[in-house]
This record gives structure tokens, C-alpha cells and sequence, in this order.
């Protein structure tokens, strides 16, 4: 589906105009949106725009890295939402002084916000093409932020689960995060370096005021590289915790194991030599003999209690 929005140089909106009207009517300047285009909607960048075919070769191509290209009649932009299922989707933007044209493959609420912005708010219609650009950045940028304050809001309600106990699922769910956080990474940091190039190149060329703007979503995306790696550390130092709960627990097993064997092998000795069927063995025809080969097994079991717990080692696990 594609979509028009015409700024007249008399200052009125036109809205879903054909594209053929385009030169008939004097636009100031004007909007095309191609919204989840057909195969022969895709062929109008080339017949109807004649946009370069390098430009149009990253429309149509799978998903390109975030960047800026400039072109003798205008600059070109490739932009990454992220959807709910956290994965980037491609938004390219053709801008000049008389045209913005945005393409996008998938449903996009932030480029149906910014018209709805544009509708409704005549004061933005004067501010040009570079102001919507701005406009289609920033609500794409603002769309990461619930995103990232999702995991994080998980994250920490996990943390808390992890402090009291040792939990394999709750692992298995703390890397499922952390590889969320790496796929909003592989996204943010492109268009961070994006916007700084957007912000320093000479060639794209910023009024003082849309200089401010474009400061503003960089400043955005490096929050949401700080809260991104901030979180990755977060889902290190559970993943560490968890590992020392899990040695712990481990040693303590160990320890456990190791009093049983150590106190069983005199026991176990005893219990060897009097199981041994030698004819001349005096004990065994003693009347008392059972009972005091059993009393001597208790001590030593006894003693050797005595003696770990002495040495502070039921102290190191708990039961």
C-alpha cells in the first residue's frame, strides 16, 4: 500500500493523492510511504522516483546495517525497529528538501504515528522534510526504550529469586535474556553510530535547531547502550551467583559424602576382619563379643563425629 501526504505552498495538507499528481500540484513538499508494498509497488522506486539502483538494491535486499548514504539529489537512510518478538526490521527513508519517501517491508506504528503528528499539528508543516526525518528516527529510537525496561523489570525480579535459591530454570531464562539483550545490541550500537555520523558528517548539512533534535536521539541511544550493558552485567554477575550457589552446594554434597566414608571405613574394617573365617579366632567364641565389637563400632562412629564437628566442618554445608 502506498501512501501520500502534500504540503502546498500555500500551506495546506493533501492527503492520499495518486502519485501521478505529484507534479501537477506545486508541493512545498511531499510524503510517499510504502507500507508492506506489492512486487509492482517495489518497481515504482525505480520507474515512477529513480532513485539510484544501489539504493533501491538495499530497499529490496535482506536486512542491511543501519547507516547513511548520500546521493546527488538526495540522502538516503536505512533505519532498524525491533518488534515485539525483538527482531529488527528494515525502514528506509529517501529524503531531500522537496520529498521524504519511507519504504518498509513490515507494519511500521511508528511511521502511522508520525502522520497522525502531522495531521493533527499544521506548526510542523513549515519545518520540512529534515524535521520529519527526525520525527521517524525519534519514535523508532523511543519504541526500543519499553523493550529494554521489559528485560530489565525481569531481570530484576529474577536477581531476587537467585539470592535464595539455586534454580536451573531460572537460569535457563536468564540467558534467554542475555541473548535478547545481544539482538537490541546488534541493533542500537549501528544506529548510534548512525546518528554520530549523522550529527558530524559535512555533507548533511544541520541548522542549529535540527542539530538539537538529532543530538536529542543520540543522546537516547546512548542511554540504551548504557541500560543494555549495564543489564548484560547484570545477567554475568546472576550467572556467576548462580555458579557459586551451585559449587557450594556442590562441596557441601561432597562434604556430606566424605564424613559418611571416612566414619564407615573403620567400621567397614572391623566388620572385615571379624567376617573373615579363620577357625582360630578367639573373640568369636566370647559370649559378650558381639556386643562389644558393636559398642567399639558405635565409638568409633561417635568419636569421629565429635572430632569433625570440633573442627568446624559441619559449619562449611548445610544439611
Amino acid at each position: 500500500m502506498i501512501r501520500t501526504i502534500g504540503i502546498t505552498k500555500d500551506q495546506k495538507l493533501i492527503k492520499d493523492f495518486p502519485l501521478e499528481d505529484i507534479h501537477k500540484n506545486e508541493f512545498e513538499w511531499y510524503w510517499v510511504d510504502f507500507n508492506c508494498p506489492t512486487d509492482e509497488e517495489e518497481l515504482l522506486l525505480d520507474t515512477f522516483f529513480h532513485f539510484h539502483p544501489l539504493a533501491i538494491e538495499d530497499c529490496l535486499m535482506r536486512l542491511q546495517r543501519p547507516k547513511l548514504d548520500f546521493y546527488d539529489d538526495f540522502h538516503f537512510f536505512v533505519i532498524q525497529r525491533v518488534n515485539e518478538e525483538l527482531t529488527a526490521e528494515e525502514v528506509n527513508i529517501f529524503v531531500s528538501n522537496k520529498f521524504i519517501v519511507t519504504f518498509h517491508k513490515n507494519v511500521a506504528p511508528e511511521i502511522d504515528r508520525v502522520q497522525m503528528m502531522l495531521e493533527k499539528q499544521p506548526k510542523n508543516w513549515e519545518r520540512g522534510t529534515i524535521y520529519l526525518t527526525y520525527q521517524v528516527i525519534d519514535k523508532i529510537v523511543d519504541s526500543y526504550f519499553p523493550l529494554v525496561y521489559k528485560i530489565e523489570d525481569h531481570l530484576n525480579a529474577l536477581e531476587d529469586e537467585l539470592t535464595y535459591q539455586s534454580n536451573l530454570n531460572a537460569m535457563k531464562i536468564v540467558f534467554e535474556f542475555r541473548s535478547d539483550l545481544l539482538d537490541l545490541r546488534r541493533t542500537i550500537l549501528p544506529m548510534r553510530d548512525l546518528l554520530y555520523r549523522i550529527l558530524n558528517s559535512y555533507r548533511f548539512s544541520l541548522k542549529k535547531s535540527e542539530r538539537a533534535y538529532f543530538g536529542d536521539i543520540y543522546d537516547h541511544l546512548l542511554k540504551l547502550t548504557e541500560m543494555i550493558e549495564s543489564n548484560r552485567e547484570l545477567t554475568a554477575d546472576m550467572r556467576d551467583s548462580y555458579m557459586a550457589m551451585s559449587s557450594s552446594r556442590m562441596n557441601g554434597i561432597m562434604m556430606t559424602l566424605t564424613i559418611v566414608s571416612t566414619i564407615f571405613i573403620p567400621l567397614t574394617f572391623i566388620a572385615g576382619v571379624y567376617g573373615m573365617n579363620f577357625e582360630y579366632m578367639p573373640e568369636l567364641h566370647g559370649k559378650f563379643s558381639y556386643f562389644i565389637v558393636l559398642g567399639i563400632m558405635i565409638f568409633i562412629a561417635l568419636f569421629m563425629l565429635a572430632v569433625f564437628k570440633l573442627k568446624g566442618w559441619f559449619s562449611l554445608f548445610k544439611p
